[in-house]
């Protein structure tokens, strides 16, 4: 006799080999697809294919699969917060429904655990009061040393939602940066073809930016980003390739650029300072205020 599942409808519209993964075991995707050929899974009394995308209520059975063992892969170790650190966020949170929350995410702490960054902020906020009986889901980051808004999705289907609106370019953001150098006046749109490696596989990625310059001086420039695409890195390489680098920034710099002039900051002055999105014909305005670096650096130079 097969084993009976109803399909959640946190899992609305995700790929079969997906949730199987998620609800029952953890296989290679070639396992997953033997599995399906031997006749092992049918959905609603029928066989699928992998890619198939299971809905609300779909009734899976699953036949013996007992030969099939789950990946020997290293479990991820999870971050574990401490009640005070839990607390200390309570501070950052900017919004909070039934369905997402919004928080000014700190400089300095990771959107998510890596191999280079241990304490995290989903970690964190899966053992707070905004996630009782719910799962924090990434749907998209700031890299770890930006400052500013972050949005959390409360459920695999806003998950979704949030990461169809950001694909088709209806999630509008805007940030801040204090850059080295006078940024000129001509630079208003900024497009490159920012090169990345994957897997030793070089890769070319369109990047554009809209750019309107604040204040200025001789040594910095104050700057607002309106990022069109979404690429990794991509606002602090973008200012490097124009000559102004973002201050505080230890990957993307011109030494003999900055030799010259006296780093007064340690902290990368980039903050992810507006969002606007729309959901249900409902609009979404939410700004997230400087952080005490940002604003001092500001004050002090401007």
């Amino acid at each position: 006799m097969p084993k009976t599942y109803t399909v959640e409808k946190d899992y609305q519209n995700t790929r079969f080999d997906k949730w199987f993964k998620a609800k029952i075991i953890s296989l290679p995707q070639s396992l997953i697809e033997k599995i399906i050929r031997l006749n092992k899974v049918k959905i609603n009394k029928k066989k699928v294919k992998s890619s198939y995308r299971v809905q609300y209520g779909d009734i899976v059975e699953i036949y013996d699969i007992s030969k099939f063992k789950e990946n020997n892969r290293p479990k991820i170790l999870k971050y574990k917060p401490s009640k005070k650190e839990i607390n200390i966020y309570n501070d950052f949170i900017i919004e909070n429904n039934e369905n997402f929350i919004i928080i000014n995410k700190p400089a300095g702490i990771a959107v998510q655990s890596g191999t280079k960054s241990f304490k995290n902020i989903i970690d964190i906020l899966k053992d707070s009061k905004y996630f009782l009986n719910q799962k924090p889901y990434i749907v998209h980051r700031l890299d770890k040393e930006t400052s500013g808004i972050l949005i959390v999705a409360k459920s695999r289907e806003y998950a979704q939602l949030f990461t169809s609106l950001f694909r088709i370019r209806k999630i509008h953001k805007t940030y801040v940066a204090l850059t080295h150098g006078k940024v000129s006046k001509l630079k208003t749109t900024l497009k490159d073809d920012l090169i990345l490696y994957e897997n030793n596989k070089r890769i070319i990625q369109k990047a554009i930016s809209h750019l309107k310059i604040l204040k200025s001086s001789d040594n910095y420039s104050y700057v607002e980003l309106n990022p069109i695409t979404g690429r990794k890195h991509q606002l602090r390489k973008q200012l490097y390739n124009i000559g102004n680098p973002i201050v505080g920034d230890d990957k993307y710099f011109i030494n003999r650029k900055l030799s010259r002039i006296k780093i007064k900051s340690r902290s990368l002055m980039l903050h992810a300072y507006k969002i606007k999105f729309m959901i249900n014909n409902t609009q979404y305005n939410f700004k997230a205020k400087y952080n005490k670096n940002f604003e001092d650096f500001l004050k002090r130079e401007f």
